[in-house]
C-alpha cells in the first residue's frame, strides 16, 4: 500500500538526491524503517536545539511515539521551558556578527544573554522558572526525597503553575509534550545549566543538600536498566544531533555493560544517525565517522550508519517532517 506524505516531503524526495541532501533522505529513510520493524529510538540533543525552537517538530515526534527515550544537555532541557513561558521577551539580534564587546556588554547590562541570534531574557525566563523550581527542590529537600533533574521540570511543568505564563502554542512545547507522556529522559552534566548553577548556590548557601538532586552516575545506572529491558527484537537506534556530552554519555551504556558488567548478549545500537558539523580530522569525537564506534564496542559491523554534515537546525526538522509524512 503506498503511503500518502504532505507537501514537504514530497519536495524532499523530488529535490533531495545528493550529498549531504541525499545522506539526510537516506537516513530519514533508515529511521522510519527501523520503527517499521519495532525498534526504538532514542534522540540525543546538543547544543541549543530548544532556543532554536526544535520543539516545534520534536514534540510532535514525541506525541506520535517516534521517539522513546531522549538524551539532552541540562541547557536543552530548561530552554525549551523558558521559550514556553517567555518567547515574547526574547530579543533576535540578526547582525550578530557585527556586535562589539560593548555591545555585548549592553546586552549583559539589560539582562539578556545571547544565544547566537537569539537573546534570552534573564528576568521573565531564568528568574521565572526559578522561582517555581525553587519550591519544588525546597518540598523535595524538606521530604527527604530525591528526583532527577527531568523529574523535577516535570513536576513543575505538570503542576499547572506556569500555565499563566504560556506564550507559545503549549504544542509546540517538546518539555511539555514528553512530560505528558512521562517520557524517559538522561540529562548527563546538568550541572553546567543555568537551572545547576542556581541549584549548587542554594547547596553553597545550606539552603539545598546536594543528594536531593540525583547523579549523572545514577542517570547511566537507571539508563543501562532501561536499555537492558528494551533492546531486545529490532533494538534501540541513536539519533544523534550535535555532538557532545548529551551523545557521548548514552552511547557508552552499551560498551559498559558488555564490557564492564561483562553481559557479552547486550545488543549493540541498531541504527545511527548523527547530524553535524564536526571536522573528523582534527580529532573531535563528535566529528569521528560511525564506523569508529564499532572499535568502541557501541555499534556492530551490520548497524545501518549514517552520518549527515550540516546545520541541525535545518536538517532535524526536515527529517522529523519526513518521518511524520508532512
Amino acid at each position: 500500500m503506498s503511503i500518502t506524505r504532505g507537501p514537504i516531503s514530497q519536495f524532499m524526495e523530488g529535490h533531495y538526491l545528493h550529498f549531504n541532501a541525499a545522506a539526510m533522505m537516506d537516513a530519514a529513510k533508515g529511521y522510519e524503517t527501523h520503527l517499521d520493524e519495532g525498534g526504538k529510538m532514542m534522540i540525543t540533543l546538543a547544543g541549543a536545539m530548544s532556543t532554536a525552537e526544535l520543539g516545534i517538530s520534536l514534540a510532535e515526534m514525541i506525541r506520535q511515539d517516534k521517539v522513546a527515550i531522549i538524551s539532552c544537555t541540562g541547557a536543552n532541557l530548561e530552554e525549551d521551558i523558558m521559550n514556553l513561558v517567555a518567547h515574547s521577551h526574547y530579543k533576535r539580534v540578526p547582525n550578530y556578527r557585527d556586535l562589539s564587546p560593548q555591545d555585548e556588554w549592553d546586552l549583559l547590562e539589560n539582562h539578556y544573554n545571547r544565544v547566537t541570534d537569539t537573546c534570552i531574557p534573564e528576568e521573565e525566563a531564568f528568574r521565572r522558572l526559578q522561582k517555581h523550581i525553587h519550591k519544588i527542590w525546597k518540598d523535595a529537600d524538606d521530604a527527604g526525597e530525591r528526583y532527577f533533574p527531568h523529574e523535577f521540570m516535570y513536576k513543575m511543568l505538570l503542576s499547572g503553575d506556569l500555565e499563566q505564563y504560556y506564550e507559545i502554542d503549549p504544542k509546540n512545547s517538546w518539555m511539555l509534550a514528553a512530560a505528558e507522556k512521562n517520557l524517559p529522559i538522561v540529562v548527563p552534566g546538568w550541572e553546567d545549566s543555568t537551572m545547576g548553577n542556581i541549584f549548587a548556590s542554594y547547596v553553597m548557601k545550606s539552603e539545598l543538600t546536594a543528594t536531593t538532586m540525583k547523579s549523572g552516575i545514577e542517570y547511566m545506572g537507571w539508563l543501562a536498566n532501561w536499555y537492558i529491558a528494551n533492546s531486545d527484537g529490532k533494538g534501540i537506534g541513536f539519533f544523534q544531533i550535535g555532538g557532545g556530552i548529551a551523545g557521548d554519555f548514552p552511547i557508552c551504556v552499551v560498551p559498559m555493560l558488555y564490557q564492564d558488567m561483562e553481559m557479552e548478549n547486550i545488543p549493540f545500537w541498531s541504527y545511527f544517525c548523527q547530524i553535524s558539523d564536526s571536522t573528523t580530522s582534527y580529532g573531535s569525537y563528535s566529528g569521528a565517522v560511525p564506523n569508529e564506534k564499532i572499535t568502541w564496542g557501541k555499534l556492530d559491523i551490520h548497524t545501518p550508519k549514517f552520518i549527515v554534515e550540516s546545520d541541525a537546525t535545518i536538517v532535524a526538522p526536515l527529517m522529523f517532517a519526513w518521518i511524520l509524512k508532512m
